[in-house]
């Protein structure tokens, strides 16, 4: 065994049966290193939150003292100890941080939260049923278990046509490790380094979620979503029939028609308050600092400063005045039906990272959010064709290489999750849930480009895909419709002089994981590489690249871009990169975000024009696809 192979297994160790650990006798006071004495007073059952402030900065102590340990040894040592009395989320989160985050966890891969937390995953009933299998078997039957997942609403509920989207494993594993590389607490001022760009890719992420929520409704004949906009609005009812097993409680469901109300450390004024507040500094076109300084909201860093301020996080330049527009959302939601604490109701899932995207006021609220950031946008001029064209170069043609060429199809696939990593059973052996989850066939863009000058370009190729229709079956305007374009890739070629053909394929998408590595492999050792890592578990999952699209064939505009990468590209670092595996959404650990153009270009900006061809230059080019759903 090598001596990464050793570390990766110490790690998975330290998150084995996490929900259970802390649920013996406690460790006595004095027998605690004092590096962990007093730094949490979160129980250890209790529900840890990454949006709720007090928890935040109890693992951010935590997290700094593992970051701060002597060596791997020692942070080991630390972590499981740590394990043995503390609230396991937090726990988790505090050791993933430290994990990618230590130089000498360097190759070491951090576990999947859907097998360190199969609970927030997999429905109570399933878990229940699994439990009971387990402890009926006969005697030496070590046959595996399987169990499938039920769904979790019905037809009544217009939603639940949406269920697959939103409660996808995925999706919301994803969720949680984007907010474990970009923690709000990351101080760059213990850590040695800036996170670049940070809160624009908060915006941007995001922003991306609630485009490709807004493909998945009109894919099932839904209306876009409405936007939340008034925080004293009755809210929509959800249930997520999920349980959190270190309480052995449930998460809280949300019935029809509930209003936020103050909690106790803020109120729907202070909300209000703050939105006013960061509405006037983009009116503006720039924040006050806490000593009454001005910072200008410009083109470079206008973006980054505010998603740093309505997260809010570490890097914002006035937590004091402009709030936590963000994160107290979250936690509002979670306490809608509870919210003073009287009840001592446990939260609903929008307090948990690894959970709230199964609701569907997460995806309203963020585009409130992205809203918001929409109005600083207008502010800033929009793109000229100097800005767009790439001189000398020309897309001629593109395809999409499928079964059926520019026809994509999706479908439903069926998948296993292990359980046994989370859960004590009564048996030896595997344990698994049989779930669902969309798929598509894997297809090819083959995009041909003319380099009309005599030597070798470097271009960025830019893709992305957007419905053509709205929900009543007229064209979208470029300018609605930009706000729907979902990135689907992103990369460098060189342009040879003349005719180019690039041909890429959609497993190679820089927004998705390559793969998902379960323990069994991570303890096998499979794909750890001495020294370097491309894999943090973040990124968006390979199969919900694609819209779902319908039965009859939906069509989509797939537009591609070239650009000049020697404009475009970052010189960051040396050697190769560390978490690069999904950089359009999770960007690159330790490096500047490899792209210097704004996230989301050249859709980021209000558009003027009225037609495709009034938009488009030499270098872009739109074309057809058809997305359709195979049942």
């Amino acid at each position: 065994m090598t001596i990464l192979h050793d570390k990766q297994v110490q790690a998975l160790k330290l998150f084995e049966k996490l929900s259970v650990a802390a649920t013996g006798e406690p460790v006595p006071a004095d027998q605690i290193d004092e590096r962990l004495r007093n730094i949490t007073t979160l129980g250890p059952n209790e529900f840890f939150s990454c949006f709720y402030p007090d928890h935040l900065e109890q693992a951010k102590r935590v997290y700094e003292v593992f970051c701060h340990a002597a060596n791997f040894d020692d942070f080991v040592s630390l972590a499981k100890q740590a394990r043995s009395f503390m609230n396991s989320t937090l726990f988790a989160f505090s050791a993933e941080v430290a994990l990618l985050h230590r130089e000498d966890c360097r190759g070491v891969i951090v576990p999947p939260v859907q097998e360190v937390f199969a609970d927030r995953f997999i429905p109570a009933d399933s878990l229940i049923k699994a439990f009971t299998l387990a402890t009926t078997t006969q005697p030496g039957d070590e046959s595996d278990i399987i169990v499938d997942v039920k769904d979790t609403g019905n037809i009544l509920d217009p939603e639940y046509k949406l269920a697959y989207f939103r409660e996808d494993i995925g999706v919301n594993a994803h969720h949680w490790h984007w907010h474990v590389v970009y923690p709000s607490t990351y101080d760059p001022a213990f850590f040695g380094k800036v996170k670049d760009r940070k809160g624009e890719l908060f915006y941007y992420m995001h922003q991306q979620m609630c485009a490709r929520y807004d493909c998945e409704r009109l894919s099932n004949g839904l209306n876009r979503m409405i936007p939340f906009h008034n925080f004293n609005e009755p809210l929509g009812g959800y249930a997520a029939h999920l349980t959190h097993v270190a309480s052995g409680r449930h998460y809280a469901q949300r019935p029809d028609g509930l209003a936020m109300h103050d909690v106790r450390e803020v109120d729907v004024q202070d909300m209000e308050r703050w939105t006013e507040r960061i509405m006037e500094a983009i009116d503006l076109r720039r924040v006050i600092s806490p000593t009454g300084e001005y910072i200008p909201l410009d083109e470079e860093h206008g973006a980054d400063i505010l998603g740093a301020l309505i997260e809010s996080s570490y890097e914002s330049k006035n937590r004091g005045y402009y709030g936590s527009l963000h994160n107290w959302g979250h936690v509002m939601m979670a306490y809608i039906h509870d919210p003073d604490g009287r009840f001592r109701e446990t939260p609903g899932v929008m307090t948990d990272t690894a959970t709230s995207l199964r609701d569907p006021i997460f995806y309203r609220y963020h585009r409130f959010i992205d809203n918001v950031f929409q109005e600083y946008k207008k502010t800033l001029p929009v793109y000229s064709k100097d800005n767009l064209d790439f001189p000398q170069v020309t897309i001629t043609d593109v395809k999409v290489k499928a079964k059926i060429p520019n026809v994509v199809h999706t479908f439903i696939r069926e998948d296993e999750l292990e359980l046994s990593h989370c859960l004590h059973f009564a048996k030896p052996g595997s344990v698994r849930a049989r779930y669902h989850h969309l798929d598509h066939e894997s297809f090819s863009y083959i995009i041909s480009a003319q380099n009309n000058s005599n030597a070798d370009k470097q271009a960025t190729v830019r893709i992305f895909l957007a419905p053509t229709y709205d929900e009543l079956g007229n064209d979208i305007s470029l300018d609605e419709q930009r706000r729907l374009y979902i990135e689907m890739d992103k990369f460098y070629h060189t342009l040879r002089p003349g005719k180019n053909t690039i041909v890429r394929s959609s497993t190679d998408s820089s927004v998705t994981l390559s793969s998902v590595h379960t323990f069994k492999e991570l303890l096998r050792g499979e794909d750890l590489v001495e020294g370097q890592t491309e894999f943090c578990s973040c990124g968006w999952p390979q199969h919900l690249l694609v819209p779902k699209g319908n039965e009859k064939g939906m069509q989509f505009d797939l537009f591609v871009m070239l650009t000049d990468a020697s404009v475009d590209r970052v010189q960051s670092g040396d050697g190769t990169p560390l978490c690069a595996d999904a950089l359009s959404y999770c960007g690159v650990l330790d490096q500047k975000y490899p792209d210097k153009r704004a996230m989301g270009y050249p859709f980021d900006r209000k558009i003027t024009a009225d037609t495709h061809e009034e938009f488009l230059t030499g270098n872009m080019n739109i074309s057809h696809v058809t997305v359709r759903f195979q049942d």
